[in-house]
Formats: C-alpha cells, sequence, structure tokens
C-alpha cells in the first residue's frame, strides 16, 4: 500500500510526445528517493502560488525512483502551458501519492475498466502492475477515443492481450481513419456490446463527468452495485 501523501522533489529526465496533443514525462524522484504509491494514483504540482494541477501517475509503482505522468495538453491553460514547457533537467515539486482510484488485490471481483481518451492513463498503470505481478483473474477495458491518433498505449494494450488470454481489449474509435479495423461508434454503445454480467464484477471509468455518469448508470441498471464503479474523473 502507499504511504501518506508528502511533498516531494523531482527532476525531469526525458519527455515524449505520444501524438501531437498528448506528452509523457518521466520524472527522477529526489527528495525521497522514491515514491511509494499505489497504480491509479496521481500526484498534485503546484505551479504557482494558488495554482494546483493533477496528474495521473502512467507508471507501475515497481519502479517509483522514477515515475512517468502523461497529459493532453489541448486545454490549452496553465497547466497545458507548464507540461508542454517540460523539458530534461527541469525541476519539478509535487505532493502525493493521492486518490483511490486503485485495484484492491483481495477483491475477489473481475475487473472492468473503461476509459475515455486520457482517462487511459491511470487504467494503463494498473494493468500494467496487475499483469506484471502475476495476475490470474480475467479483466477487461474498453477504451474509446474520438480517433485513432487519441487510443493512447493502444499497442501495449494490444500486445497485453496477446500476451495474457484473460485480458480482453476493446478500442472504439468514434471517427475512423484509414486502415482502421477495430469497433466504431460511442462509448455508451461499446460499453453495452462488452459490459459483463453484474454478478462477480467490479468497475473502473476514467474520464469526463459526463462518461462516468452514463457509464455508473448504465452499468447499476444492469445490477451491479453503485459502489462498485469506482471512477476517477479528468474534466
Amino acid at each position: 500500500m502507499s504511504g501518506k501523501p508528502r511533498d516531494c522533489r523531482a527532476r525531469v529526465v526525458a519527455v515524449r510526445a505520444l501524438a501531437p496533443d498528448i506528452l509523457e514525462a518521466d520524472l527522477r524522484v529526489e527528495d525521497p528517493v522514491a515514491l511509494e504509491f499505489d497504480a491509479g494514483q496521481w500526484i498534485s504540482v503546484r505551479l504557482g502560488p494558488k495554482t494546483v494541477r493533477a496528474y495521473s501517475i502512467a507508471s507501475a509503482p515497481r519502479s517509483g525512483s522514477v515515475i512517468t505522468l502523461c497529459a493532453d495538453v489541448v486545454p490549452g491553460g496553465v497547466g497545458s502551458q507548464w507540461f508542454r514547457g517540460l523539458e530534461p533537467g527541469s525541476p519539478v515539486e509535487f505532493k502525493g501519492p493521492l486518490g483511490g482510484f486503485v485495484f484492491t488485490r483481495a477483491d475477489p471481483r473481475r475487473p472492468f475498466f473503461v476509459a475515455e481518451e486520457i482517462g487511459i492513463v491511470p487504467i494503463r498503470a494498473i494493468l500494467a502492475d496487475l499483469y506484471e505481478t502475476g495476475f490470474g483473474r480475467e479483466a477487461a477495458l474498453v477504451s474509446w477515443a474520438r480517433d485513432p491518433g487519441w487510443l493512447v498505449y493502444h499497442g501495449e494494450l494490444n500486445s497485453l492481450a496477446r500476451r495474457y488470454p484473460g485480458f480482453a481489449y476493446h478500442p472504439v474509435v468514434e471517427r475512423p481513419a484509414d486502415g482502421w479495423a477495430g469497433e466504431t461508434g460511442s462509448l455508451i454503445e461499446a460499453v453495452e456490446r462488452h459490459a459483463p454480467p453484474s454478478e462477480g464484477h467490479v468497475g473502473y471509468v476514467a474520464g469526463g463527468e459526463k462518461t462516468i455518469h452514463a457509464v455508473r448508470d448504465l452499468l447499476v441498471g444492469r445490477g451491479m452495485e453503485r459502489k462498485a464503479v469506482k471512477w476517477e474523473k479528468f474534466w
């Protein structure tokens, strides 16, 4: 389990563009020397006296000395400007870890994940942690995006599904590009197609507030207990 939130200092060691408007940054933690956290948690970065921004940790906890953040910088606000300005050597002060969007291994239920675009970040961390540490149960993910370019970590998740037959990956786009052979349509349509029977399952939904409410209502309508649907709001 993660430790209590604390003030931390880190330094950027690498920045990558996963798509024109989606950036990933690796931070080497300097104080403390490693961050103890649970997959799915986030950190709070102070950008000014009264300005903070939350960023989910995209990496699994096994390498707490270097953590990876991933952000959609389309909004163009102060957080987007800060993330675009990161470069190797940049200092970063933050507080963490924070958040309860985590999978409890003692929970016998099978997880059903739903991600809306950048909401895939904490889910990617959870899945990486589970399958790299011997998770033996079935799990499923519906990952939706406006077009294939916004399906962050698509290649990695495809590879995960090939290596672990118990993991079902369902990528869905609203506007297919040339060469797209996968599912198309709305996120809710995809959830309706792939949502499992409520018994023995727990839901994890990450994305916009409207999506969270719609998916939660759909799953509850199918018999899942409301408290069995965990969520992480990005906008």
